[in-house]
């Protein structure tokens, strides 16, 4: 039997660990999982030491408003892993929980993969050093990730983005507004302000106000939303109630691949959202905040201009951001419009999301599992 240990810290890192365990399962068959995730890793098979909720969160001082029960857990994950040692463990993203414990481990001689790098080719460049201590192998989602860690002699391996091979390169719009139910013959707008409570509590309002900005400004819109759970959910339509109630607005419930598809525009706060967009063809906004303190170290830290995906992937601004004050109700809705009032712009947007869709589509699972197999023979 395979004995794999392996810790998500949020709901798209779950996602990721779910699909590397079900691709194992398929060419090693017999396989126990231990550790930290959400329901993907659950219906994986993943015996849980804590539900993932215990580790999203998002920001330099919110982590630190956490950091002792974070270092409880991480405590009390590594005791258990050296008492009962996987044959290799995996840190899925997170971080800064991940590599401290990766470190523990394989310094106890266990094998270690750390599975999407964290962003060291935008700030923080020097963790590469630490990084070389506590992984075996780093496996990147973007090609062009691999040169920090071949530049310091790390193990790497582009592995693809595993939605970038789930997403086809074209979907239908009206197909999507058919399964969800919405109408046909509305522009739609899709608001999607986070999965997690801190970005639920910055952007909830300034979407709604932005959406209502712009129902009065164009006729005949319709908006939908998604969010992660009910209690996410009961939070927006509440929200909606007092601040735009005049607004047609839909809100489902783990939905947001289709709410995207079924958008003419999304606005969405920065993360693994802003390249679902992408890769679904749609016309985007990004607007995000978040803590005042977080934002005045990471403005003086990060050395790359743009936050979002495909901007970082162009390697320029082809999708508006509207960042921390800049996250206004007039300048999201100003940007919406415009993508509203320019097809063209659109269109051109279309030819570069399918261009950089192409770059990071790879035959993911069968790459995935190789990276993991070979780090597991070199231990034999």
């Amino acid at each position: 039997m395979l004995r794999i240990g392996i810790v998500a810290g949020e709901v798209s890192g779950d996602m990721l660990a779910a699909d590397l365990v079900n691709a194992l399962k398929k060419r090693r068959g017999d396989i126990e999982i231990t550790g930290i995730g959400g329901s993907g890793l659950r219906q994986a098979g993943c015996i849980l030491l804590y539900p993932l909720e215990k580790l999203s969160v998002m920001g330099i001082t919110e982590v630190l408003g956490r950091y002792l029960e974070l270092w409880y857990i991480r405590r009390s994950v590594r005791d258990y892993f050296l008492a009962n040692r996987p044959d290799v463990f995996i840190g899925v993203d997170a971080p800064d929980f991940n590599f401290p414990l990766e470190r523990a481990l394989r310094g106890a001689g266990i094998k270690t993969i750390h599975y999407v790098s964290p962003s060291v080719w935008a700030w923080r460049e020097y963790r590469l050093r630490t990084i070389a201590r506590a992984v075996d192998m780093m496996l990147t989602l973007f090609p062009f990730e691999n040169a920090c860690y071949e530049k310091h002699n790390i193990p790497v391996c582009f592995v693809g983005h595993p939605l970038a091979r789930k997403i086809a390169m074209h979907t239908d719009k009206r197909q999507a507004r058919k399964r969800l139910g919405l109408p046909e013959d509305k522009t739609i707008i899709a608001l999607l302000p986070g999965s997690r409570a801190s970005e639920l509590e910055k952007h909830v309002r300034p979407f709604l106000q932005a959406a209502d900005w712009c129902r009065r400004k164009m006729d005949n819109l319709h908006f939908t939303s998604s969010l992660m759970d009910e209690k996410a959910t009961a939070y927006l339509r509440d929200n909606a109630g007092v601040i735009a109630p005049q607004m047609e607005l839909t809100v489902f419930t783990g939905r947001s691949l289709d709410v995207m598809a079924a958008a003419d525009v999304v606005l969405l706060a920065s993360g693994t959202a802003a390249l679902e967009a992408m890769l679904l063809k749609r016309p985007l906004v990004v607007g995000h905040k978040v803590n005042w303190w977080t934002y005045q170290l990471a403005r003086r830290l990060v050395r790359i201009p743009c936050v979002s995906l495909p901007n970082i992937l162009a390697g320029r601004k082809i999708v508006p951001e509207c960042l921390q004050d800049a996250c206004t109700p007039e300048n999201l809705g100003r940007e919406i419009l415009n993508w509203l009032q320019h097809p063209a712009q659109v269109a051109k947007l279309v030819e570069e999301f399918t261009g950089l869709h192409q770059l990071i589509r790879t035959d993911s699972d069968e790459v995935l599992v190789d990276a993991v197999l070979r780090v597991l023979d070199a231990a034999a």
